[in-house]
């Protein structure tokens, strides 16, 4: 993966055999553990995607561990509306990545 400052406020990162995604920073708060970004441009913005948003925030859990909280918002092209089997083979490739990602800092427990 490469990352690439594009301008303040946007990330570019080409992803091989994927293309690339240019993302947008709104909201990174470390001291609560909330990060916020959009995609406004890149190979996975296919018709009638105009953006999408992504939301998380991590809470600790009494007992111990995090549980992260994550949200995606769509947005169309005009009154386009998306399908359910989009919607939901979206979702899962959501929690792929999350499986995933969780797997890394499980098996890296002193990752940060």
């Amino acid at each position: 993966m490469v990352l690439q400052n594009v301008e303040i406020g946007l990330l570019r990162i080409w992803v091989p055999r994927l293309g690339y995604v240019k993302h947008k920073v709104d909201v990174l708060d470390p001291k609560n553990y909330v990060y916020h970004y959009t995609i406004v441009e890149g190979d996975v913005l296919l018709d009638p995607l105009e953006k999408i948003s992504y939301e998380y925030k991590s809470v600790a859990n009494p007992d111990g561990g995090t549980t992260t909280k994550s949200t995606v918002k769509y947005y169309t092209k005009g009154d386009a509306q998306l399908t359910q089997e989009f919607l939901q083979a979206n979702k899962e490739r959501s929690a792929g990545f999350t499986k995933a990602i969780e797997d890394y800092l499980l098996a890296n427990l002193d990752y940060n």
